[in-house]
């Protein structure tokens, strides 16, 4: 049963409980280490301060989401290069467009949790 009324946003991910429900922050803890390289995931600081690791979580996705844009923007000059055949370049582009998309969406969702954090 919730304990306040929060209105969730459709970025909100579904491994996440409601904000103000019974162990809403764990879940999004859980969620969060997800996110993060494992050696960051059991370091005492953001083990104890969701609102740290959902910071962190920020700061990794925002990097990997600036990858994937690069390996797309670069891929059709520099891939040719490595003899790979153009079905395997153009499937590896779309792959990385998609991986674009779903980080970008992992971004707003990370945002959605960490404001519901600091909001606590």
């Amino acid at each position: 049963m919730p304990l306040t009324s929060t209105r969730i946003s459709p970025d909100w991910p579904c491994q996440v409980k409601s904000p103000g429900s019974y162990d809403w922050e764990r879940s999004a803890a859980r969620w969060l280490r997800e996110l993060i390289p494992a050696r960051y995931a059991s370091y005492p600081a953001l083990i104890r301060h969701p609102v740290l690791l959902a910071r962190h979580a920020q700061l990794q996705v925002q990097q990997e989401v600036r990858v994937a844009r690069t390996a797309l923007q670069t891929a059709r000059a520099e891939l040719p290069m490595l003899g790979l055949p153009e079905s395997v370049i153009e499937h590896t582009i779309k792959l990385y467009a998609a991986e674009v998309l779903q980080l970008q969406h992992i971004a707003r969702s990370v945002r959605a949790v960490s404001e519901a954090l600091a909001g606590r």
